[in-house]
């Protein structure tokens, strides 16, 4: 079952991460591994680019590497050479504003900066919950802005809607009912046992998956030289363009029924046995 991988696409929350919101020995060693035997590692993830550096830094070869962040908007480097965005043109922002108006306490706008504003909301009382550990990491890039139109002055990366598992149902609901959907990508992040759901709200035919199939054809590589391994259901695009996909044993049952390879938990080293089962090395 082992193929001849060139390009290893790997999330972060739930796959890369453990529990404890940390890379494993296990893990970081089967990284390096396949990093030192000349496989590209990519990070494909829902965090935005900023929010990622300080995991890619743990895996020492970062000034070599390459990150697709915000589920598929911002394909960037380390070092901070962008190769392509993909951002939410500011009026489709607008009407979703609009239209998502029970909601828009849980509406957070991203912008593709690194300075206060880089994410603007309108209030916190309704992201209670896990969701405040977040809160608590970005206080610093958080602005305020009543109505959250007066942000919208350029196009943002993306908008997402947080909140727990319910009510993001509904919201999701409402958004795909909408005018908005033939004009958006909608991506959601579940975690049921934090009762929280993460929903990113991005621009038409943007995903982990287009950008992965972008910077693969960059490279020179088809799918079958490409392995992905995922837990939600952000990932499921990124999953289904890999000729090697991998889901996380920590994954929803839904992510198994695909046919995709299963791999152990991201408590029990998932990446590590999905490198070492999959990956040929001769």
């Amino acid at each position: 079952m082992k193929r001849r991988i060139r390009l290893l696409a790997v999330d972060i929350d739930g796959t890369l991460l453990d529990p404890k919101f940390e890379i494993s020995a296990a893990n970081l060693t089967a990284l390096r591994h396949a990093h030192e035997s000349g496989i590209e590692i990519i990070l494909v993830t829902g965090r935005r680019h900023a929010f990622a550096l300080p995991i890619a830094q743990k895996l020492g070869f970062y000034d070599k590497l390459w990150l697709i962040s915000s589920n598929g908007a911002i394909t960037r480097s380390y070092t901070g050479e962008t190769f392509h965005r993909d951002p939410l043109p500011a009026a489709t922002a607008k009407r979703l504003a609009k239209e998502m108006l029970s909601f828009r306490g849980n509406l957070v706008i991203t912008f593709d900066q690194e300075t206060k504003g880089a994410l603007v909301l309108e209030h916190t009382r309704e992201l209670t919950g896990s969701i405040q550990r977040w809160l608590q990491s970005n206080m610093d890039f958080i602005e305020f802005v009543i109505p959250i139109e007066k942000a919208l002055t350029s196009d943002p990366v993306q908008a997402m809607f947080c909140g727990g598992v319910e009510r993001m149902r509904q919201a999701q609901a409402a958004l795909l009912a909408s005018d908005l959907k033939p004009d958006v990508t909608v991506l959601k992040t579940e975690y049921p046992h934090r009762d929280l759901c993460i929903m990113d709200v991005l621009n038409r035919d943007c995903s982990k998956g287009h950008a992965l199939k972008r910077w693969a054809e960059f490279r020179g590589l088809d799918p079958a030289q490409v392995m992905a391994i995922g837990d939600n259901y952000n990932d499921v695009e990124m999953l289904e363009f890999a000729g090697v996909p991998v889901v996380m044993g920590n994954a929803c049952d839904e992510l198994k029924q695909n046919g995709w390879h299963v791999t152990l938990s991201n408590g029990e080293n998932g990446v590590a046995a999905a490198v070492e089962r999959f990956v040929d090395f001769q």
